[in-house]
């Protein structure tokens, strides 16, 4: 990855401290980008086997890009605006994690390592290992200072409490300011959008909202929905709020909640899909849209729509594509010049991707060299808090993937849960408005 050479800075041009080295940055970006825009895509040691790790979701999905910020362990610098002078450090690795002596566990158990069992049944021997599994075990290292006090909690009351801006809650939330319905929106992005600002372009997708249109004080911005819950006022939603001072918890109740906070980006399972340059394809999007970070040769694995959505993306602001593989099958008509049906793909690299590998269905096998590979696949939908709620989730065995059981309208078997977009199972942007819409209107219609 690089920060493309016409790229215009989004933010003031800082440094940050990587391990006494120091690093340039733009202020505000995602720690990790500008890390890997740097030329520092590892980022920490994997727990048991110690193998590098680099970011991989730029969602706070997986835990790729946790390290020590400013002291504090296990940070999502994913989602951690970077600014002037913070200190970072990589975890999980002794002396350090560009040379750690446990590495060596990877080469002396290459058919994997059973912890739970090592030396059971040998009393001394047995003793020792349990010991060493505790000294051993954890993510990162406690912080050396007491945490700062957080900012007191707030309760906040309205009609409907709607999660996620991308479609369709911005579709839903115009729909209720039409109405005059008082709502609250929670995005935990500092931008609106969601896959309309940072996936790849989509034919016929909608306009992004104007948040000016929307009702005042109605959207709260870097705000994550963490839980639903009831007590004996009502059914409340729990947001953890990013402000100067620290995270607010926010105790929001409501009539209705309308869900709609997306998907996260899966792995797709192949040989060395860990490797530090192994990136989701919403990634990709997300740095190259957002920040002007692109990797100088990509490989292109996956399958559906946005996979040839990104390969037009990446070619038209100046990335050159090695491969473009459908593990589903033949690709459709015109989709890209490069593409093919392919199966076994494998990254290849020692600390970083240096190539990728895999075998056409009518051919033999082939390898490329590139500095990313990149897994677009259709997100996984973020049904956790809808589940937590009480709607029900099933499995879609057609997509391989779980999602909420809700009607055309969005209702689920939660009365006042409602969800719509990816969360139900997925579709196109302008899909994802439209759903949006109708469910809005639907859930006005049941408000008292």
């Amino acid at each position: 990855m690089r920060r493309l050479p016409d790229a215009s800075l989004r933010g003031r041009a800082i440094t940050v401290d990587l391990e006494g080295e120091s690093i340039p940055a733009i202020e505000g970006e995602p720690v990790a980008c500008s890390l890997v825009a740097a030329g520092e895509p590892m980022l920490a040691r994997s727990v048991k086997y110690h193998r590098p790790r680099g970011p991989y979701c730029f969602a706070a999905a997986c835990s790729h890009c946790l390290m020590r910020v400013d002291g504090l362990p296990n940070v999502y610098t994913c989602r951690t605006p970077a600014r002037e002078g913070m200190k970072l450090e990589r975890q999980n690795a002794f002396p350090s994690a560009k040379v750690d002596v446990f590495e060596t566990i990877d080469w002396f158990f290459p058919k994997g390592l059973d912890h739970h069992e090592m030396f059971a049944g040998v009393p001394i021997a047995e003793q020792v290992m349990a010991k060493v599994a505790r000294q051993l075990a954890g993510l990162g290292l406690l912080p050396k200072e007491p945490a700062p006090a957080s900012p007191e909690s707030r309760t906040l009351r309205t009609r409907v409490a709607v999660v996620g801006a991308g479609a369709s809650g911005l579709a839903a939330a115009r729909e209720l300011t039409e109405r005059g319905v008082p709502f609250l929106l929670f995005e935990r992005e500092d931008h609106v959008g969601g896959r309309l600002a940072h996936g790849a372009p989509e034919q016929d997708a909608p306009a992004i909202t104007d948040v000016a249109t929307l009702a005042p004080d109605s959207l709260v911005t870097r705000a994550t929905a963490l839980g639903l819950y009831d007590d004996e006022a009502g059914r409340f939603l729990v947001v953890g709020v990013w402000e100067p001072t620290g995270v607010r918890l926010l105790k929001v109740y409501a009539e209705r909640f309308l869900l709609t906070p997306g998907g996260h980006p899966p792995m797709v399972p192949f040989e060395n899909n860990d490797l530090p340059g192994v990136y989701a394809g919403r990634a990709a999007s997300l740095l190259l849209r957002r920040y002007n970070v692109a990797p100088e040769v990509a490989a292109l694995v996956g399958w559906g729509e946005e996979l040839y959505g990104l390969a037009r993306l990446l070619e038209e602001r100046g990335v050159k594509l090695a491969a473009v593989v459908d593990l589903k099958g033949p690709p459709p008509a015109g989709a890209h010049p490069l593409a093919v049906a392919g199966t076994e793909p494998k990254a290849h690299g020692m600390r970083h991707v240096s190539a990728f590998s895999f075998t056409p269905r009518d051919g033999s096998r082939r390898k490329v060299s590139c500095d990313a590979v990149l897994v677009s696949v259709p997100v996984s939908p973020s049904f956790e808090l809808a589940r937590q709620g009480g709607a029900k989730v099933t499995f879609d065995a057609g997509h391989g993937l779980f999602k909420v059981d809700a009607d055309a309208d969005g209702r689920t078997e939660a009365a006042d849960i409602f969800a719509a977009g990816d969360l139900t199972g997925g579709g196109s942007a302008k899909d994802a408005a439209i759903a949006g819409r109708r469910v809005a209107q639907a859930l006005v219609g049941g408000l008292s």
